[in-house]
């Protein structure tokens, strides 16, 4: 009996000792100051047009990173399996926020999407937030109904329920990348938890079908067309529909094998749009060149790669899907900016994490690494 007290007090002085995952932290740390150094340059010219100030997104982007990192390290140290409590109304709360943005006087609206609402002066995205609340109610209810998960009524359907209902409101925005986004990272969660992949193989084999027949039929509105156009051909519409995309590959061709240098784009002089957003991996790779924007990629990679470790180390479902579905976010998140930006596929207008200026999206995806990290601490 007293053997037994021994080891048990032993485990529990080496939890205790247990350190997060350092690598993951340097990386991340690596990649934010990086991202503030990039964005300076890329919103300087814009910064000055539009407020008269050079420094205007980049100030914006320093608070929102401050914000960000206070949360994280909160978040970071507060056991990851508190959150389960809270998670239904994480995930209330956040679908009321998206229901806000359909509401005169409370939304803002930039271009063809409604995806922002105006508190106190300030602009905020749920969808961002939702991207984290579903992910951790997913988590949460994949371990609780891990025994029925096998089931069509008890695991897939529920799970497709919920699925749709924030799909709808994401499509009526629309944000079409972001709906992409949450539905990846919620199918990689619900298989890693232990959802059916036949099932979701048979659903998803049908709504390609769908998609195909719809895209056929021009069931989608121009502006969404016409993207699918651009990948085909930029040179369709080179001066309109096409324009960004073909700006950006402007850009990222002649920064070459080691760019014009920082700070020297000649694309972020109004030629370019959205380079403080969704367009700044193309003024990077202009101002580095093909060199250094391989190692920011890779720096991206090595960040996954890490993720995915805690991941499959985590003690137990609720972490290992958690931890999935923050990876995932992510890395697709990062892929659908950088592949729009090279034509790789078709724009969709997402940031890029941790590097394009937004409050919304840096608050939310520091958060997410906040938790990754406390996972990491009890690998």
């Amino acid at each position: 009996m007293s053997s037994v007290l021994f080891l048990k007090k032993k485990k529990a002085k080496v939890a205790e000792k247990r350190q997060p995952d350092k690598s993951l932290i340097s990386a991340l740390f690596v990649l934010l100051v990086t991202g503030l150094v990039l964005l300076f340059s890329a919103s300087s010219v814009i910064s000055y047009d539009k407020f008269g100030n050079t420094y205007h997104y980049f100030q914006n982007q320093l608070i929102a990173v401050a914000i960000g990192l206070v949360a994280f390290f909160i978040v970071s140290k507060i056991d990851y399996h508190f959150w389960k409590k809270y998670a239904l109304f994480f995930l209330l709360a956040t679908i009321v926020l998206l229901v806000l943005v359909f509401i005169p006087g409370l939304r803002s609206e930039y271009g063809t999407a409604r995806s922002w609402i105006n508190i106190f002066g300030y602009s905020l995205q749920p969808s961002e937030l939702v991207k984290l609340s579903f992910l951790i109610y997913l988590a949460t209810w994949l371990e609780v109904k891990k025994e029925e998960l096998g089931h069509w009524e008890s695991g897939t359907i529920p799970f497709l329920v919920v699925l749709s209902i924030i799909g709808g409101l994401m499509l009526a925005q629309p944000d079409l990348g972001t709906l992409f986004i949450i539905v990846f990272s919620a199918v990689m969660v619900f298989i890693v938890g232990g959802g059916k992949f036949r099932h979701l193989l048979i659903l998803g084999g049908f709504f390609a079908v769908v998609l195909v027949v719809a895209i056929q039929m021009n069931s989608f509105d121009a502006y969404q067309l016409d993207r699918f156009k651009c990948l085909k051909d930029p040179s369709f519409s080179a001066q309109d529909k096409c324009y960004q995309i073909n700006q950006s590959l402007i850009a990222v061709g002649s920064g070459g094998i080691f760019g014009r240098g920082l700070g020297q784009s000649r694309q972020k002089f109004m030629y370019l749009p959205e380079v403080w957003g969704d367009s700044i991996f193309s003024i990077a790779a202009e101002e580095i060149g093909f060199v250094f924007s391989t190692l920011l990629i890779l720096l991206y990679l090595f960040i996954f790669y890490r993720g995915l470790l805690i991941a499959r180390q985590a003690p137990d479902i609720y972490g290992r899907s958690l931890a999935t579905g923050i990876v995932a976010w992510l890395a697709v998140q990062t892929f659908l900016n950088i592949g729009g930006m090279i034509n790789l596929i078709p724009m969709t207008g997402v940031p890029l994490p941790f590097v394009s200026a937004g409050g919304s999206s840096m608050l939310a995806a520091l958060i997410g690494m906040g938790l990754l990290v406390n996972i990491s601490k009890h690998t």
